[in-house]
């Protein structure tokens, strides 16, 4: 038995002892061979074929052009019609040889631009290392690593576009250049064909353009700042754009100090120097020629779109410019008997309204190009932002109704015990929507803003071209943030244009000198809101240049206009350190458009703290300029087109919610308004109790053949009951004193009642009723007599010839002449010893309904005709003062 198991577990471990020793299976040797031959093949592959194509694109590439190398060539602005109205470049410059620029100025540039200059081959692989890592992080093209040498080719023989076949391109050239130039010679050509500003090429230009001097001549903090300006040349204007060139600038001085080319103490220095103390003196500086003012909006654009370096090309720029309106604009703005002061400025944007193109620019009063530009400058915009912040979100997103109730009262911005003042200090109460916005009521525009939210708000400025960093109430009345007239007027322009927006824009393609190749810069139109939006805005905006609102002097006879005021206030402090008057203000606007142009006005002075003191000649200054340009300018434009997205109703002014005026509406509460289509309020206001006119005039009136008696009324409907519809009568009976019936119910002004019996007394009422309201009654009573009467045989008189006088003979009756009564012919009077010669009837001198009283209009009183029971007279219809009316065997007594 041990040896059974023995050997079974001998056999056991033999086993396990040859599993052991069992070679396991290795990983193929192979595969890792494999993966590295093919990471090895494709990078090759990668390489050949980048060299390849390299080699193509350099191929390509255009040769080397001494005179292009040095000389920028000139550039063709033309108009919207295609006439050049400027040659750009063709300007003298100032040119320098390498060695007579300054060890400082030398130094300068290549610690701004290119600090291993003199060290690299055309390509700097230390800095473009760098600067792909910065394209891996934000996208090809976003960051450059462009040398001296690199950017002396790019200005000379490439476009600006960042694609491969470019960035190739220049790398040869880069090259290629540096094996037929020296350094210096390069850096030369960099030096005097770099754009500086404006049409200005060369260091040395813009040395003696800003400073008036040589190059010899600038100090520390003027070479910094000129060698900064080449990165954004129109950007960093210290004429135009100070608070930026500084900033360059000492951007500059650190750079320099960090590679080691001037003292901490130098560069501490030069920084605390304002960057406008020793720039050239206003009336010293150059002129930019003509229309400077669209020149500069033309450069800003070409800048912002990288493109200002294609101006050394000779590039052909297709603008939207008419000279006529740059012309009188110019004019405009330089009209001396406008303006307060001499020193009072202006600036002013014409845009085509439907297409966003700036159309004319006036940068200021005579403006040279020299200066700030006040068409392009920001400032608070005050009340004109009220509509884009406040109001039109407001119909955007909540289909506020123009006729909107908005309440002008004490109030704090929300969250906070900061009260909100209205100008005048006075609170109106309730408003419509419209009225807060043409009267430019502060409280409604901040209580509407925070309804809407700061979000909201801020999003809808936002598709207008308007940006905030943040926003908060008081942004609605104007005292946050910053704009241009340029951005203004393209604000605006969309509330003319449908909601369609167009950023603004001066420049709509460029051709490259080979004449065949186009860029596009025309920008997309975007929809920014609902048409109904922008129409119901227009419509209130309109309002604003009648008597009523604050723009009247801007508002032109016959031409359909909408626009906005605005001004802005002085801090208290402010006013306090500089002795200001309560009714000073730093800035004044008007924006206003027809179908056909927009223009957005701005006035005031260059020193913020210098103030508005009066007002026609100060405040009102871009409402007179408007006027008078717009009035220049129209065509005819047409009158803005309400959509079917809008419609009109007249409503109560203060409901809320809103409700529909009705007839009964005071005058003074009611109010035409605009809503959007599919939102009328459902209710309409009409008096807890309305007094109902009576039906007047009813008769009734005994048909014996039918034995019915037939009822008429009249009724007439005063213009105020219009609302409430058509009137319906309700006709009762009640017969001999019992309870009244309802007969019928009709629109008619008449009514049968069947089956009448005599020997009855029935009383008839009629009420009319309109929209729920019923009236008082109008009644009569008729009497049917004689039904249980004996038929009574009259003896025939015994002596007809007698002459005793008939007493039933109507004595009184002169216009008888000896005739029966005209109400009882052929049946004298026989028992009627109470008819005292028939002297009534008094009222029935028309004879109106009774043909029996024929010219019985000398019969006055008709006293004692108590016994007259055979009187068979009919009808007595229409009688407004008879009360009684007799009827075969019947009375009848009228209670109106």
């Amino acid at each position: 038995m041990s040896d059974n198991i023995n050997s079974r577990t001998a056999r056991r471990k033999q086993e396990e002892a040859k599993q052991r020793k069992k070679p396991r299976k290795k990983a193929p040797k192979g595969w890792f061979k494999k993966i590295i031959m093919a990471v090895v093949i494709l990078g090759l592959a990668v390489l050949v074929g980048g060299a390849s194509l390299f080699a193509y694109y350099a191929s390509t590439a255009p040769d080397l052009d001494e005179e292009l190398l040095k000389d920028p060539l000139t550039s063709n602005f033309l108009t919207k019609d295609g006439d050049i109205f400027l040659k750009f470049g063709a300007e003298k410059r100032d040119y320098v040889p390498y060695d007579e620029i300054p060890e400082q100025m030398k130094n300068a540039i290549l610690a701004t631009e290119d600090i291993r200059f003199f060290k690299h081959h055309g390509l700097d692989f230390y800095r473009l290392g760098g600067a792909v890592l910065g394209n891996l992080r934000s996208g090809f093209g976003s960051q450059g690593a462009s040398t001296l040498t690199q950017q002396v080719i790019k200005n000379s023989f490439l476009t600006d576009e960042k694609t491969l076949k470019r960035k190739a391109q220049e790398a040869w050239l880069a090259f290629k250049l540096e094996r037929e130039y020296s350094k210096e010679e390069i850096f030369e050509m960099y030096f005097n064909k770099i754009l500086m500003s404006g049409n200005r090429y060369g260091f040395g230009t813009g040395a003696n353009y800003f400073y008036g001097k040589k190059l010899n001549e600038l100090d520390l903090q003027e070479t910094a700042m000129l060698a900064g300006l080449p990165q954004y040349p129109n950007g960093y204007n210290p004429f135009k754009h100070p608070e930026r060139a500084e900033k360059r600038r000492n951007i500059v001085l650190t750079l320099m100090y960090r590679h080691e080319k001037i003292t901490k103490e130098e560069m501490e220095a030069a920084k605390k120097i304002p960057v406008t103390a020793t720039l050239l003196p206003e009336e010293e500086r150059q002129a930019n020629g003509k229309y400077p003012a669209y020149v500069d909006a033309v450069l800003d654009e070409l800048e912002e779109a990288g493109l200002s370096d294609l101006l050394a090309e000779g590039i052909t720029v297709q603008t939207s410019l008419d000279p006529k309106v740059q012309e009188t604009v110019e004019a405009a703005l330089d009209d001396p008997s406008y303006y307060e002061s001499e020193k009072m400025q202006a600036g002013m944007t014409v845009l085509d309204t439907k297409t966003g193109a700036i159309v004319a620019v006036g940068g200021g009063r005579e403006y040279a190009g020299r200066n700030l530009n006040f068409a392009e400058q920001k400032r608070q915009p005050g009340s004109v932002i009220k509509p884009i912040l406040s109001y039109a979100p407001a119909i955007e997103n909540f289909s506020w109704s123009t006729g909107q109730t908005v309440v002008d009262e004490p109030y704090k911005y929300k969250g906070t015990n900061k009260s909100i003042n209205n100008a005048d200090g006075r609170f109106l109460g309730s408003l419509t929507m419209r009225e807060a916005l043409y009267y430019s009521r502060n409280i409604p525009a901040v209580k509407t803003f925070e309804e809407v939210g700061a979000k909201n708000a801020k999003a809808f400025a936002e598709t207008l071209g308007l940006p905030y960093d943040t926003i908060n109430s008081s942004d609605a009345l104007g005292g946050g943030g910053g704009f241009s007239t340029v951005q203004m007027a393209g604000a605006y322009a969309a509330f003319g244009n449908g909601g369609i927006y167009t950023k603004p824009h001066a420049v709509t393609k460029i051709t490259l000198r080979d004449g065949k190749t186009e860029k596009n810069l025309r920008p997309d139109p975007v929809t920014a809101m609902k048409d109904s939006t922008a129409y119901m805005i227009t419509d209130m905006l309109r309002d604003v240049l009648t008597s009523e609102g604050t723009a009247i002097n801007a508002a032109i006879s016959g031409m359909d206009i909408a626009g906005k005021t605005g001004t802005t206030n002085y801090s208290a402090d402010t006013m306090k350190k500089h002795n200001m008057k309560n009714t000073d203000v730093p800035d004044t606007w008007f924006t206003g458009y027809t179908t056909e142009y927009t223009i957005s006005t701005w006035g005031g002075y260059a020193d913020y703290v210098t103030p508005i003191t009066t007002y026609d000649k100060g405040r009102h200054v871009p409402q007179k300029l408007f006027k008078t340009v717009m009035s220049s300018i129209a065509n005819n434009p047409d009158r803005f087109t309400q959509p079917n997205s809008v419609e009109e109703a007249k409503i109560v002014k203060g409901s809320n919610p809103l409700a529909l005026a009705s007839s009964f509406t005071p005058s003074n509460l009611v109010r035409t308004e605009l809503f959007v289509r599919g939102t009328l309020p459902t209710i309409q206001e009409v008096p807890e109790q309305i007094e109902l006119p009576s039906p007047t005039d009813l008769t009734a009136q005994f048909d014996a053949d039918s034995n019915s008696i037939e009822l008429q009324w009249n009724y007439d409907v005063p213009d105020e009951f219009d609302d409430l519809g058509d009137p319906e009568f309700n006709v009762s009976v009640s017969i001999d004193g019992g309870a009244a019936q309802s007969i019928t119910t009709t629109a008619d002004h008449q009514a049968v009642f069947q089956g009448a019996e005599l020997g009855k007394t029935y009383t008839f009422s009629v009420t009319a009723s309109m929209g729920g309201y019923t009236s008082g009654a109008t009644s009569t009573q008729l009497l049917l007599e004689g039904a249980d009467e004996p038929d009574v045989e009259e003896e025939p008189d015994e002596d007809p010839d007698n002459e005793f006088e008939d007493p039933n003979i109507d004595q009184g009756d002169s216009d008888n002449d000896g005739q029966p009564d005209q109400n009882n012919p052929g049946n004298p009077d026989q028992d009627n010893s109470n008819n005292q010669g028939n002297q009534g009837n008094q009222g029935n001198q028309d004879g109106q309904g009774n043909p029996n009283d024929q010219g019985n209009q000398g019969n006055q009183g008709n006293q004692g005709n108590e016994g007259n029971q055979g009187n068979q007279g009919q009808g007595n219809q229409g009688q407004d003062s008879n009360p009684s009316i007799s009827t075969p065997n019947s009375s009848q007594s009228n209670n109106n």
